[in-house]
């Protein structure tokens, strides 16, 4: 019996395209651009220009589709330029990342990744989130390693719009209180131990420069606080997702977040992190951890990350169909307790006090 790791990665800076070459030529010489359309758009002449005396060709740049799909992995599996290319590039959010390392593990082509926005930690993470056609969520797809290298650009990331830093640095919020949660009492292997281990100083750094990050954004400026927190959403929470068991990756706050998606009206209003962020208000609450709870609500406030059900545009008829997906997920099964419908329930009830 063998146990692989593979630990991703990464460069960072505003010149980063430069190394392109230097990383990726022993993997060819035919490169595909996979992303979303404002991505592709503002990082191709980057792209082209870090490959300019390079022997490495991008075939096309193509659209990754409007969701991570299957049914939009079917579809670039059976492009010719995808076929022909030794590597793929994904660029872009989340979104288009998972889609990109789902087809990259059915190709079993070498992929890298170049976010363009700072909103989770898919850049290097060996999990991709998968939804339906109707954008609600389907399942996890695990690729069999972590993309090869991610190119972290600080100039297109901040001069993005800042709903997705702030996003991010909501998703990231999540991640030391789910896996520390998630794996209370177990006796934990090396790799797990390691990921728990680093799980624990994601939420400090947020809280020490999210702010003064935040704000940086607002101005395009890279700033020291700015690439702190760029690399805390997506490298240090990566880097837990890539070591510990699935079990230990997430808990309550995404599972809130899925039973949020059933939700059509309005989740396409809202962001990931955002509503994520408000998921670990509510695992706090139910798990009796009020000090860290009373930490991220004054955070949240402080930054306008949602602290209340209006903030999410939740009714109270709403709840218990986001209940319904959320109690189903795969997030809350490995837990120290059970963790009940009327719990959670009882939760968001207590945390509506806060702001009542």
């Amino acid at each position: 019996m063998s146990n692989n790791v593979f630990l991703p990665s990464y460069s960072i800076g505003d010149n980063v395209y430069s190394e392109i070459d230097a990383i990726c030529k022993s993997y060819g010489k035919k490169a595909i651009v996979i992303g979303g359309e404002t991505a592709i758009e503002k990082s191709k002449n980057l792209l082209l220009d870090g490959l300019k005396n390079s022997n490495i060709e991008i075939l096309d740049f193509l659209w990754f589709g409007s969701d991570a799909t299957y049914e939009n992995v079917e579809r670039l599996k059976n492009n010719k330029k995808v076929n022909e290319a030794d590597m793929i590039f994904a660029v872009g959010g989340g979104r288009s990342i998972d889609t990109n390392k789902v087809l990259s593990d059915k190709l079993n082509k070498p992929l890298f990744t170049f976010p363009t926005i700072a909103s989770n930690c898919a850049p290097i993470t060996k999990i991709s989130v998968m939804y339906n056609e109707d954008h609600t969520f389907k399942d996890y797809y695990f690729p069999k390693r972590s993309p090869l290298h991610c190119f972290i650009n600080t100039k297109i990331i901040s001069e993005a719009p800042t709903k997705f830093i702030w996003a991010g640095i909501g998703d990231a919020l999540s991640k030391e209180f789910e896996c520390t949660f998630s794996s209370k009492g177990d006796v934990l292997t090396h790799s797990n131990l390691l990921g728990v281990s680093i799980a624990k100083n994601c939420c400090e750094p947020l809280l020490k420069y999210g702010q003064k990050a935040f704000n940086d954004a607002k101005e395009n400026r890279v700033s020291k606080e700015l690439e702190e927190v760029i690399l805390n959403i997506i490298i240090t929470t990566g880097l837990v997702s890539v070591l510990v068991d699935p079990d230990y990756n997430s808990c309550l706050a995404h599972s809130i977040y899925y039973g949020y998606t059933t939700i059509h009206e309005i989740e396409k209003n809202h962001l990931h992190g955002e509503v994520v962020s408000y998921g670990v208000l509510v695992m706090l609450t139910c798990i009796k951890d009020y000090k860290n709870r009373d930490k991220i609500y004054k955070f949240n406030k402080s930054i306008g990350l949602p602290t209340c059900l209006k903030d999410i545009e939740v009714k109270d008829c709403d709840i218990p169909k986001i209940l319904d997906k959320a109690i189903k997920t795969e997030d809350i099964k490995h837990v120290p307790y059970e963790l009940t419908k009327d719990m959670i329930y009882n939760a968001i009830l207590d945390l509506e006090k806060l702001s009542s």
